[in-house]
């Protein structure tokens, strides 16, 4: 199984306001770099854009080393808080309604597809591909 290393990030100007994704793909000695935006966004949803957009490149099953700044996205996968939320109908354990629904479950079945490692990165730090991936990020929103 081929190993594929992904690094994300999202940035929105005003959240909710004009947004931007970023994600850089490593495979065999190979970079490719993706970005996009929306007009009218919030940073959560760019960042699961960003790991959604990442995912849906992949052609076959992959072991998948993904880097992050968002706790959101990594505390929601990796301690599994996101099956509990779409178990209880897409409300959490506060009761509240979980946001980004419609962007969980286009993550969940690619996320079920490969073997996903989750590793947080702290953002703006010295991690220089999640930086790259801010940088993208933010330009696609200044797109808007």
């Amino acid at each position: 199984m081929k190993t594929v290393t992904i690094y994300t990030d999202g940035a929105c100007s005003g959240n909710p306001g004009p947004g931007g994704w970023g994600a850089i793909l490593e495979w065999n000695g190979i970079e490719k770099e993706l970005s996009g935006g929306e007009p009218e966004t919030t940073n959560n949803r760019m960042e699961l854009t960003a790991v959604i957009r990442s995912l849906a490149l992949l052609k076959e099953p992959c072991i998948v080393e993904l880097y992050s700044d968002s706790k959101y996205v990594i505390d929601a996968l990796e301690k599994g808080w996101v099956w509990g939320w779409k178990k209880r109908g897409w409300v959490k354990s506060d009761k509240k309604p979980a946001l980004n629904v419609d962007l969980w479950e286009q993550l969940l079945p690619l996320i079920q597809t490969h073997q996903v490692h989750y590793h947080w990165v702290k953002g703006h730090a010295s991690n220089e591909k999640n930086n790259r991936c801010d940088q993208l990020a933010v330009a696609e929103s200044k797109r808007f």
